[in-house]
This record gives C-alpha cells, sequence and structure tokens, in this order.
C-alpha cells in the first residue's frame, strides 16, 4: 500500500497537485480533481462498482453457479461454447467486497498518472485489453494442460495490465526525471504481488502474469506515440 501512495504522490507532483501527504481533509479535496483529469478511471472505476451491486442483487456472490450465470469466464463455456463474451464480461466480476476494493484502489492510485501520460483512449485501449489478453492467457494455459480448469473473475488482469505498461513507458523514457525510481517502486509492486499470488492458492498468478505481459508490451508500443508525454512533463 505503501508504494502505492508514493506513486500516487509522484503522479500528484507532476499533474500540479500538493505532494501533501494524505489525510482525510486532504484526500477529499483532492479526490474530485484527481479523477476529473482521469474520465477513463472514474468510468472504470463505477462500472467496477454497478456490476457489483448487479452480482449482489443476483445472488450470492462467492457461489460459482451465481458467477457463471452473470458473466464469469469458465473454461468449458469460452473453449467448448464459444462464449467468448465472458472473456470482457468477468473483468467487471468480483469475488467479494475486499476483492473489489483493493482493485477500484490500486486503479485509482495508478490510473490517473497512466492516462494523463498516454491520453484516455489508449488507457481504455490498454486496461481493456490488458484484461483480455489475461482471460485469454489462462484459457491458452488450461488448454495446453499447464493449468487446471479454474473460474476466474476480476479486473486485477487489467490492473496488473496498468503496472506492466507504467514499466513499458518508463523504460522508454527511463532517462527521464524519476523514471528510474519509479521503475523501481512498479518492480517492487510486481514483486509484492507475484509473493501474495504465491501464498495464496486461490489467486490466478497465470491471470496476474498474463496480463502484466500484455501490458507491458502495450507500454512499450504507446510510449512511441506521437502525443504520450514523458515522465518529467506536466499535462495542464
Amino acid at each position: 500500500m505503501q508504494l502505492l501512495r508514493q506513486l500516487e504522490s509522484q503522479a500528484n507532483d507532476r499533474s500540479g497537485f500538493s505532494s501533501i501527504p494524505i489525510g482525510r481533509k486532504t484526500a477529499r479535496r483532492r479526490l474530485p480533481g484527481q479523477l476529473r483529469s482521469a474520465p477513463a478511471v472514474l468510468i472504470f472505476i463505477g462500472l467496477n462498482a454497478v456490476a457489483f451491486v448487479f452480482e449482489i442483487s443476483a445472488g450470492d456472490w462467492n457461489d460459482p453457479e451465481v458467477l457463471h450465470r452473470i458473466g464469469a469466464l469458465d473454461p468449458y463455456s469460452v473453449v467448448v461454447q464459444h462464449e467468448y463474451w465472458r472473456l470482457f464480461t468477468a473483468l467487471f466480476l468480483h469475488g467479494g467486497v475486499v476483492h473489489l476494493l483493493f482493485n477500484v484502489f490500486a486503479l485509482y492510485v495508478l490510473g490517473p498518472p497512466l492516462e494523463r501520460s498516454i491520453g484516455t483512449m489508449r488507457f481504455v485501449a490498454c486496461y481493456l485489453i490488458s484484461g483480455l489478453a489475461s482471460g485469454a492467457g489462462v484459457m491458452g494455459l488450461i488448454l495446453i494442460g499447464l493449468m487446471q480448469p479454474v473460474q476466474l473473475v476480476g479486473a486485477s488482469g487489467s490492473i496488473m495490465g496498468i503496472v506492466g505498461a507504467w514499466a513499458g513507458f518508463l523504460m522508454r523514457h527511463r532517462h527521464a526525471p524519476y523514471a528510474k525510481q519509479r521503475l523501481a517502486n512498479v518492480a517492487m509492486i510486481v514483486a509484492i504481488q507475484i509473493a501474495f499470488d504465491l501464498s495464496t492458492p486461490q489467486v490466478s498468478m497465470a491471470a496476474h502474469l498474463c496480463g502484466l505481459i500484455a501490458g507491458f508490451l502495450l507500454g512499450l508500443i504507446l510510449a512511441l506515440q506521437p502525443g504520450s508525454l514523458t515522465p518529467g512533463k506536466v499535462r495542464g
């Protein structure tokens, strides 16, 4: 959590926000501006929240049958029944309040500075493509026998895609101010996530790694596009 807060503080410095540590009053004052400058992040947070309300209305969110009925990613349904739309719908479903809140918090901290750096439409593409690649990668690993069939829900693949995109973007601009420090922060986040995945069997490390790799490749590409900002520049 501290690393996420540090990245948020650095992003706010670059975007004209005060670097004062977040307290209750400060957070309330900065939250609207932080999200106004990142409309895609705000929309994705809203979609995840609305989807969770829908989950609650559908029944027990821990029941695999309920999750299947409302769009969870199930290998049999995708591979045999060709319900490829589940690759998309599963990105907005979550396996509980803690799962949802952690992903939303990570999106709030990591998303706005990336969206300001690469632009809203590119951020949307990065978020969705990383999430889709995460699910598709897991399906591929199941097909070739490297994973057991498992039901997937959650925005974690997309979130790890944002982390990967940050890594790719910063690699391209590694000579910009603070780039190396931010790369070190991203590397620490990845290391902590891997350690958490290894210690938590119900978490899909494969989905996280597939999203991370997809995001990293997208970050390398998007950093070369006209209109992208280096980490040291400020967009007004």
